[in-house]
């Protein structure tokens, strides 16, 4: 994430909404300009590394939607995405129900390089 701007301000993110805690991987922030706002992010990590992809995305599923739903109650300048690997996301975010997932449940994703640790793309970016 550094690489890319953004600093890291929470390890992990806590949230607290409706009488439940959430703990998002992380919480970031990059400056945009010197007079402008910085913009706000969290990242929830994901490594899709079970034996089956459809299984680890109902999981990450699940926790995306309910961390946006506490970020929009409680933090809501704050954007949620998903990070996940770049073999995950050509091998099953680019098929029709991924993609179709992706526009459905508007999700906003970070795709990185795993050895590398750097992100190859953002999907779904808010500039």
């Amino acid at each position: 994430m550094t690489k890319d701007g953004w600093t890291i301000t929470d390890d992990p993110l806590h949230i607290s909404f409706g009488g439940v805690d959430f703990y998002v991987d992380l919480g970031a922030e990059k400056i945009i300009g010197a007079e402008k706002e910085g913009q706000k992010i969290a990242v929830e990590i994901k490594s899709f590394v079970g034996t089956s992809t459809i299984h680890e995305f109902h999981i990450a599923l699940g926790q995306y939607l309910n961390y946006r739903l506490a970020l929009e109650e409680q933090d809501p300048e704050r954007t949620l995405y998903l990070a996940i690997p770049e073999d995950t996301y050509l091998g099953f975010f680019t098929l029709q129900f991924g993609r179709t997932a992706i526009e459905r449940f508007q999700l906003k994703l970070i795709v990185y390089h795993i050895e590398k640790e750097e992100i190859v793309q953002w999907v779904n970016k808010t500039d």
